[in-house]
Parts: structure tokens; C-alpha cells; sequence
């Protein structure tokens, strides 16, 4: 029998998964929440604004009905904006079978929470009876919809793991496995912080040096603020972590790195923000990391001047406070 896998969201990531796990040789269902949008991909199989260039297998089928999608598999991927997250589990929950598999692929904090989204999940399912995960790592929607290698980590449990490897993992993402579900979660949406800041960088002319040094004591941050809420420091360092920051960071495509672009040109978050219906998952979660910093007394620079410069502080101020610090120990947490 062939394996089966329901997605929920139909953005870029959620199409690049559901392509990735039909060459995987599995069978897949997307929730689309628009009838129109559902029509199109029924129809072309290819999403009329996001990777034109993907042309979904027949393998991967589409519905607008939530208990349908939800009956069809008891491994469901949760691929929507984190501040969208609770919305989707509140409606899920008359539908949530005992043995469920379900994998968060967002990367971002609940705003009014500062929930982790396994933990906004386990809160809108409170008899919950199955294995949580969560998929991160350097996921480039646009070049693994190509078909490019690219390697992922499942933090989760040993069964979820094995599960998601035989709908996912036989196509071209190397999946990983990873027990500390918390550190996994925090490097997927910290990362989104930095790769701002390192637009601003770049739009800003500062140099590569300043890039460097922006994502290695941005890694920092990242590290100081997840070991503070349960996260081992090594992971950091990992899929979920590092290699997220120099693909996110690094890439023209990143819209992370666009809003930071932007946010160097001159333009107000808000204008930038209303110019694209893409989600820039940064913004609220540089909020929420800068509530937790002053929660647990953690010096957290560089989110702090990136939500000022959000808040309309000059970026040349911005700069001048972060190279005018007190002196610390590299080292020193």
C-alpha cells in the first residue's frame, strides 16, 4: 500500500513538500483554504503566483475540506505562518485521531504567547495522543522545488522520524534526527532575525566582514536565548541553527533578507510588509525574542537594534550603538 501524507497550507514550502514527497513515492493530499486557488491547482497542478516553474506529480491531490484532508492520512505536515498555527489547530482538533504523526514546518514564535509551535499545537489539542515534530534546517523552497540536494532535521521522536523518512526522504532532502525538539525550533525561527539584520547589512554597503560578524555573534544570541528556554547549545550548530543562518542569510531570495534590503533603503516595516503577500516570519518573532531577552535578563543586541530599527531608528544610529558596546569575553554568555 502506498504511503500517504496530508499537508496543510499551500505557500511555497507547503507546494515544495508535497512535490518532494510524491518523488518520494508517496501519496499526498494539500489542504487549500481558497476554493479558487484549489480549483487552479486541481486543474494545472501548478500554483498560479508561487514556483512557476513546478508542476506538482499526480500524486499529490487537493481539497478544501478540512475533515477530509485530515481523514486521509495519520501524518499531517503543518506548513503555514507561524501566527496562523493556532487558527489551523483550533479547527483541526474535532479531527485529531489517536497515533497521530504531526510535523510543524513553520519557523517563527506565537506573537502573543511566545509559544514554540509544537507547544501552540499541544495547547489546541489538550488530549492529545500521538508523536510531535517539528522539520527545519536550510529548506530553500525555490531550489529544492528544482530538485537541488539539500539536507533537513527532524526534531521528534525515533518512530515520528522513521515515519516522515518513508513519505519524505527518498527524493532529494537528507533528513536528520534530533531529540531536542525545543533547539530545533529555536534555530528555525531565530534564524529569520539575523537574516535580516544581514540585509540591512548588505543594502547598507558594510561589507562582507560585517556579514561574518553579524551571523557568528548573532549564533550567539540564538544560543544564549534557546539554552535559556530548554534548548542544548549544540544544536545550534546544526541543520537548525548555523546552517539555516548562512543559507537564509546568504540567499537574494530569502524574504527575510529582502525585508532587511528594504528596511536599509529607508522604507517603514509596515510599508513593506503591505507591499507583498509573502510572510516574513522575522518580524514577530524579533519581538517576541526581545520580550524573552528582557524576561530573562539576556543581552540580545542584535535583535534589540534590529526591532528599533523596525521602530523607526535610524540604521546608521542602529550601527553606530552595536560597534560602541561595552567589551565583552567572545565567549562570555
Amino acid at each position: 500500500m502506498t504511503a500517504r501524507l496530508t499537508i496543510f497550507g499551500s505557500g511555497n514550502w507547503a507546494l515544495t513538500l508535497a512535490a518532494v514527497a510524491a518523488w518520494s513515492g508517496s501519496e499526498v493530499k494539500m489542504f487549500v483554504r481558497r476554493p479558487e486557488l484549489c480549483r487552479t491547482l486541481m486543474t494545472t497542478h501548478t500554483h498560479p503566483e508561487y514556483l512557476p516553474h513546478l508542476h506538482l506529480p499526480s500524486e499529490v491531490t487537493f481539497t478544501t475540506d478540512l475533515a477530509d484532508a485530515a481523514a486521509y492520512s495519520n501524518t499531517w505536515l503543518l506548513v503555514v505562518p507561524s501566527q496562523y498555527m493556532r487558527h489551523l489547530a483550533t479547527s483541526l482538533a474535532p479531527y485529531v485521531p489517536k497515533g497521530l504523526y504531526a510535523l510543524s514546518c513553520a519557523k517563527g514564535l506565537e506573537n502573543a504567547t511566545a509559544l514554540r509551535m509544537t507547544q501552540v499545537l499541544l495547547d489546541s489539542w489538550p488530549n492529545f495522543e500521538g508523536e510531535l515534530g517539528v522539520l527545519s534546517g536550510p529548506n530553500l523552497a525555490y531550489e529544492i522545488s528544482h530538485g537541488r540536494p539539500a539536507a533537513s532535521v527532524i526534531g521528534g521522536g525515533s518512530e515520528l522520524f522513521r515515519t516522515v523518512v518513508n513519505l519524505l526522504g527518498k527524493a532529494n532532502i537528507r533528513l536528520y534526527s534530533q531529540k531536542d525538539i525545543t533547539g530545533v525550533e529555536l534555530g528555525g525561527a531565530l534564524k529569520n532575525i539575523l537574516a535580516i539584520a544581514v540585509g540591512i547589512a548588505q543594502a547598507s554597503g558594510l561589507g562582507e566582514n560585517a556579514k561574518a560578524a553579524i551571523m557568528t555573534r548573532g549564533l550567539h544570541e540564538m544560543g544564549r536565548l534557546a539554552v535559556e528556554l530548554g534548548a542544548t547549545w549544540t544544536t545550534l550548530a546544526g541543520l537548525s541553527g548555523l546552517g539555516d543562518v548562512v543559507a537564509t542569510a546568504n540567499s537574494p531570495g530569502s524574504r527575510n533578507r529582502w525585508l532587511g534590503e528594504q528596511l536599509a533603503a529607508g522604507r517603514p516595516v509596515a510599508e513593506i510588509l503591505g507591499s507583498t503577500t509573502m510572510v516574513v516570519e522575522g518580524v514577530p518573532t524579533a519581538y517576541v525574542a526581545k520580550r524573552l531577552g528582557r524576561q530573562f535578563h539576556l543581552s540580545l543586541p542584535i535583535t534589540t537594534e534590529v526591532v528599533e530599527i523596525f521602530d523607526g531608528k535610524p540604521v546608521s544610529a542602529a550601527i553606530y550603538d552595536l560597534m560602541n558596546r561595552a567589551r565583552v569575553e567572545e565567549f562570555d554568555f
